[in-house]
């Protein structure tokens, strides 16, 4: 049991947390992809708060639960797992790290920032040049706004013909 003496902070935790993979993704961590938004200790109860993906996330339990095996497994008994909806979360949320591995896993990263243009001057302009992850050409197709899940996109390189997911920027 941990005692407020011997509790670890919250940066150690967020280091731990950095292990928990994320279901659908496991090149990347929970914390990689800035899902886990707050870790603090009330009181003597440690709470951590998530936010998912997206609000329908079907990945969100599992990783409520896979956040708390990993802390019970490190000691800590007295746990909270908050889901925070507000403010929803942002693919400007993940880290260099995440995306430097979301790429090395297959995945094209987010291309531009959430605050970028409204989905509507998408229609109005040149499409996005998204590179191959696998032999970085950025002579691509999108084959279907939809990939392995909704978050991402489908793509195809022209050069190496590998097909690919574009994690899209939300």
């Amino acid at each position: 049991m941990i005692d407020s003496l011997t509790r670890p902070d919250p940066d150690q935790i967020r280091d731990w947390l950095g292990d928990v993979p994320d279901p659908e993704v496991p090149a990347v961590s929970v914390m990689d992809l800035g899902i886990v938004r707050d870790v603090q200790w009330q009181d003597s109860e440690l709470v951590v708060a998530i936010t998912p993906t997206y609000s329908g996330c079907p990945a969100t339990s599992v990783i409520a639960f896979e956040i708390e095996a990993a802390l019970r497994a490190r000691g800590i008994d007295r746990l909270r797992i908050e889901r925070r909806l507000s403010p929803p979360w942002t693919t400007d949320w993940i880290t260099q790290e995440g995306r430097r591995r979301l790429e090395a896993y297959g995945i094209a990263p987010p291309a531009e920032s959430a605050g970028g243009p409204s989905p509507f001057d998408r229609f109005l302009r040149k499409p996005l040049t998204i590179a191959c992850p696998r032999c970085r050409s950025e002579n691509t197709d999108r084959v279907s706004e939809f990939g392995s899940t909704p978050c991402k996109a489908q793509y195809r390189c022209r050069d190496c013909l590998e097909p690919f997911d574009y994690f899209k920027c939300i």
